[in-house]
């Protein structure tokens, strides 16, 4: 059941749900502050969801946190593997999931919403991405494997990427079809309390929000306080709101993040592809982007570059092969040489808003037209284009 003529903790958010014995994951978040270096000032009712939590931090800030709690456990279900986890995101019963059940959020940003998994057996959260839960999906089970909880008590925090499917009802909730789940121990609580923070500040999608969680997981419980500045925020003198404003307001800077961000969807790509066994990023002046060795035992380099969000008359894309500026007195330096690299790697997203790549090998790139050992600047992307490194390589 729920009553939206109540709130929080004298705010007012979508919907209020009466529960019934989750007492134990009330007192459970209680005691997870405590381990993580907090001090509980206030706590809402524990038969009310969402959970309202006034923290005192190790570092004496002030935190308001609105958690979304759920029931995980592990029981033998017929049909299903002996090894699976679960938890179903549901509040009262089925006659009431109809309709959007809108998360609460902090618009200001002040309170912190969460959607957690409290797997009391286990001793143990798993943290969801409120951006891809919301509204909840009402009624969905989450399954995971016992190999990511035994990592996540091993190690404190275990971050993983989970496919999401589409259901009879809906669509799945990202484009990449994967999001990014954190597993961690309760005294992490507040460690991914500021996890969260900085992602609904940034806006982080599920690939970037993958890297965040894991630079998080080499923390210390009270090493960090809760809404401290990110390091560059302290180098530039400069909120991360105000970092982003200016990247967007300023062309070439924007496009070299673009650049920076389509190589690390690539990387991603190439570290997800089977045929690949190692990707080193090589982030040297005058050096292709990766160092790729091949399952069979190829080893390969790799420049990635954006197309252009303008296509040819045809359909086909254009992607730009050439460097930012020539050496001086040397016109032809701005221009790649056939043998720079072996594959050039040319992102779709300008124009599919896709994170999406396709390969094709240096030789078979067309040349300069004044300078025949160069690639041409603008190429054409089209049907000789492959989906598939191993497609592309040239046999050695």
């Amino acid at each position: 059941m729920f009553d939206v003529s109540e709130d929080v903790a004298g705010r007012s958010y979508a919907r209020v749900y009466r529960t019934l014995g989750r007492q134990v994951l009330h007192e459970f978040l209680r005691q997870a502050v405590s381990a993580s270096g907090g001090r509980v000032l206030y706590a809402s009712r524990a038969d009310r969801a969402p959970i309202y939590l006034g923290v005192h931090g190790a570092h004496d800030e002030r935190i308001g946190l609105l958690v979304y709690p759920f029931t995980a456990n592990q029981r033998t279900i017929t049909n299903r593997p002996l090894d699976e986890h679960r938890m179903q995101i549901r509040y009262g019963g089925e006659e009431s999931w109809a309709g959007e059940h809108r998360l609460g959020l902090d618009v200001a940003q002040v309170d912190t919403t969460l959607v957690l998994g409290v797997h009391v057996e286990r001793q143990m959260f798993i943290g969801l991405d409120p951006a891809l839960y919301d509204p909840l999906p009402m009624g969905i089970s989450f399954e995971f494997k016992e190999s990511d909880v035994a990592a996540a008590i091993g190690r404190g925090w275990h971050v993983y990427e989970r496919v999401t499917r589409a259901g009879r009802r809906r669509d799945p909730r990202t484009a990449e079809r994967l999001e990014t789940v954190v597993m961690f121990r309760p005294e992490r609580l507040l460690d991914y309390v500021r996890l969260e923070r900085e992602a609904a500040d940034l806006a982080l999608d599920p690939p970037l929000r993958f890297i965040a969680a894991q630079q998080v997981a080499t923390r210390t419980g009270r090493e960090h306080a809760i809404g401290a500045l990110h390091p560059l925020e302290e180098q530039f003198g400069m909120s991360s709101a105000d970092i982003l404003e200016m990247i967007n307001k300023r062309l070439r800077l924007s496009v070299a993040v673009r650049g920076g961000v389509a190589e690390f969807h690539l990387e991603r790509l190439l570290t997800a592809d089977p045929s690949v066994a190692h990707v080193e990023p090589l982030d040297v002046d005058s050096q292709p982007d990766f160092r790729v060795t091949l399952a069979d035992g190829r080893v390969l380099t790799i420049e990635c570059k954006n197309t252009s969000p303008e296509r040819y008359a045809n359909g086909d894309y254009r992607v730009e092969v050439q460097k930012t500026r020539a050496s001086t007195g040397d016109p032809a330096s701005r221009y790649y040489r056939v043998d720079q690299f072996d594959l050039v790697a040319a992102c779709l997203y300008a124009p599919t808003k896709k994170w999406e790549f396709v390969f094709k090998d240096a030789e078979l790139l067309a040349r300069h037209r004044y300078y025949p050992d160069r690639i041409a600047p603008m190429q054409r992307v089209d049907a000789t284009w492959q989906r598939e490194v191993t497609a592309a390589a040239r046999p050695r």
